[in-house]
């Protein structure tokens, strides 16, 4: 009867979370299409910082020097870049026709995060009235700032942030990476996003980070979020706390991005961002472990018992068959919507148990370690906490 009542339980959370997937697939819109133009467009300030991005950088900026927007600017920071990223840069400005404006990186201070010092002297430079903050190893189609701009106004909000096709080319890319789009439309209810003035309902990817500038500077731009390693979301938090609003639209048509280029930059990535993304709170990482083994390892575990023991009761088989169901249909939606491999959503257990290694990792290399690295650089701000 008690192994009757979990499955149930969880047969029920895992409808929980496909309901909320239904609707987010519903809520998240691609972008509108860019209006005419009527009078004179905000002049746009693309910021990239960029540090140690050799194998990325140059098609990121040519791409940005593409844009059928008529009144923008690029800025790249060069963040002390130990590969062949500066000699590309000012190849690149060379030829730009002056639209390209490069500028080199003051030394990291104590305290802040990398890309965070970086946006914060980004965000000092840039002159336009809309900021864009976009990442190195970004792509963008030439509509793409036309359409977010629209996007931008049509929405009312003072942010605005994509979701970019993910491009993966590795087995452990195509088996990790599709679970950040999997952890968002199926455990946050996007509308709160846009509608919900509680912080606590954000999303916000730093592929793509539109804001207005005076929602930016009301903020006290990165400087609010100086520590935070997932600096992405916390801005979207004191960009809510300090009253304004945010959107998120479905950004693969016009935005792309691989996140990561190796099975130890995806260990690494993800160990940097799970643990910080919890606040470094200890107990919702081994909550965030438990539920995971819960919903998503352990139906496939009970159905491989069942059939080892020929025991196709519910509590055995019928409600872990349902449940693996649920969790695979999701896993295919998504993979739909956001054009992902479909054929790995079936590896979703695996994925699952992929997920709580780095879990552990992430707080293992935070709480015993140097902390996260990432790009040559150690980060430890457990002690005060985002």
């Amino acid at each position: 009867m008690l192994l009757l009542s979990y499955q149930v339980i969880v047969l029920l959370s895992l409808l929980v979370f496909a309901g909320i997937l239904l609707f987010n697939l519903v809520e998240l819109q691609y972008l509108p299409e860019s209006p005419s133009a009527s009078g004179e467009r905000p002049f746009v300030s693309v910021l990239v910082p960029a540090r140690n991005e050799e194998h990325s950088v140059e098609a990121c900026v040519l791409s940005l020097l593409s844009q059928d927007y008529p009144r923008y600017e690029v800025v790249v920071l060069d963040d002390g870049s130990e590969d062949a990223t500066p000699e590309i840069l000012r190849r690149l400005a060379a030829s730009s026709g002056g639209r390209l404006r490069i500028v080199q990186g003051d030394p990291l201070p104590d305290g802040w995060h990398g890309k965070a010092w970086a946006c914060r002297q980004l965000g000092d430079l840039a002159s336009g009235e809309l900021l864009l903050f976009t990442d190195a190893d970004t792509r963008h189609k030439p509509e793409s700032l036309s359409r977010s701009v629209a996007a931008l106004d049509a929405s009312g909000a003072g942010m605005l942030s994509l979701t970019p096709y993910q491009e993966m080319v590795g087995f452990l890319e195509k088996l990790v990476i599709p679970l950040v789009y999997f952890i968002l439309m199926c455990y946050l209810p996007l509308r709160l996003v846009r509608t919900s003035p509680r912080s606590v309902f954000c999303s916000a990817i730093g592929q793509f980070m539109l804001f207005r500038r005076e929602t930016y500077r009301s903020i006290g731009g990165h400087r609010a979020v100086k520590a935070a390693i997932v600096e992405d979301v916390w801005l979207c938090r004191a960009v809510k706390k300090n009253g304004g609003r945010v959107a998120v639209f479905n950004g693969v048509d016009v935005l792309s991005c691989r996140m990561y280029r190796s099975a130890g930059e995806i260990i690494r990535g993800f160990s940097k961002n799970l643990f910080a993304g919890l606040g470094y709170r200890s107990p919702l990482l081994f909550g965030l472990v438990v539920l995971t083994l819960a919903f998503h390892v352990l139906p496939f575990g009970f159905l491989a018992a069942a059939l080892q023991q020929g025991d196709f009761g519910p509590a055995l088989f019928l409600l872990p068959l349902l449940q693996a169901a649920i969790a695979l249909s999701c896993r295919v939606l998504i993979a739909v919507r956001f054009r992902q491999p479909a054929g790995f959503a079936f590896l979703h257990a695996l994925s699952q148990l992929v997920l709580i290694a780095i879990a552990l990792n992430s707080f293992a290399v935070t709480r015993f370690g140097k902390g996260s690295q990432w790009k040559g650089r150690y980060y430890k701000f457990v002690s005060g906490e985002q």
